[in-house]
């Protein structure tokens, strides 16, 4: 077997069919192809995280969760590289993108789900595609890493309501005091809670890097786009700006202010 039979290279390398003969559309195809492999390497590392922690099993999802960490700045160094693309470039080739938009990527919506942000109207975006729309489905059903991470505070003994452990998984998280005071106690107890504080440190981690993804998101689509509508309709910097305030891991953040 030869390096490029391994990797795949000939299937890889022939993926970016350019539909304008704009030199900067290569660009863009690559930009958005890599961040979609790195997507999926998320994808995978978080659930096998998620595996882990359900067996109790937390120092090896922490090597997951930090992967995870590495991984996300990769992506946001790739909005570095996409904004050189001016916004003269992107509008030589824009029209040959049609409905196609990042807003429909699934595997960010998997991302989403994954660690629990849930929303329903997402599931209708896809619905064309049935396979797809399955494989959403079963996620959007299934607990995130959040609720997975609070069921490893219970199982330490430390309190927690049993609304929130038997809650539907298919709602956003809300914000819960008793899941408020465990973590305290976590952090307020480090010796005697040890690999829970790591873990709540590596979800504050994930948070973090995904914010300054988002952010990265939204100012290189101004620089290059302005105030435009998106083009699968999304309104643009607008939602993008919108979903800035989006919280996954709430306590986890608000305890910072109490301890």
């Amino acid at each position: 077997m030869t390096y490029g039979e391994y990797l795949q290279l000939d299937q890889i390398l022939s993926a970016q069919v350019r539909l304008s003969d704009h030199h900067d559309e290569m660009l863009f195809i690559i930009i958005h192809q890599v961040s979609e492999l790195w997507m999926k390497l998320i994808l995978h590392e978080l659930h096998s995280a998620s595996a882990a922690i359900e067996k109790e099993d937390l120092p090896t999802a922490f090597k997951q969760l930090a992967r995870v960490s590495k991984i996300q700045s990769q992506i946001i160094q790739a909005w570095d590289v996409l904004s050189t693309l001016t916004p003269s470039e992107y509008m030589e080739f824009r029209d040959k993108l049609g409905q196609a938009s990042g807003f429909q990527s699934y595997q960010y919506r998997l991302i989403e789900f994954a660690l629990g942000y849930k929303t329903p109207h997402v599931l209708k975006i896809y619905e064309k595609d049935e396979e797809l729309h399955a494989r959403l489905a079963k996620a959007y059903r299934e607990p995130g890493l959040y609720d997975i991470s609070i069921r490893a505070l219970a199982k330490a003994g430390l309190a927690i309501h049993p609304g929130v452990l038997n809650r539907d998984y298919t709602k956003p998280y809300q914000q819960d005091g008793s899941v408020q005071a465990a973590w305290l106690e976590v952090y307020r107890n480090t010796g005697q809670y040890w690999n829970l504080y790591q873990l709540g440190e590596k979800l504050v981690d994930i948070e973090d890097w995904l914010q300054q993804w988002r952010f990265r998101h939204m100012k290189t689509v101004e620089r290059i786009i302005g105030f435009k509508q998106g083009t699968g309709g999304s309104s643009g910097v607008n939602y993008l700006k919108k979903v800035l305030d989006q919280r996954f891991f709430p306590e986890l953040w608000d305890l910072r202010t109490e301890i």
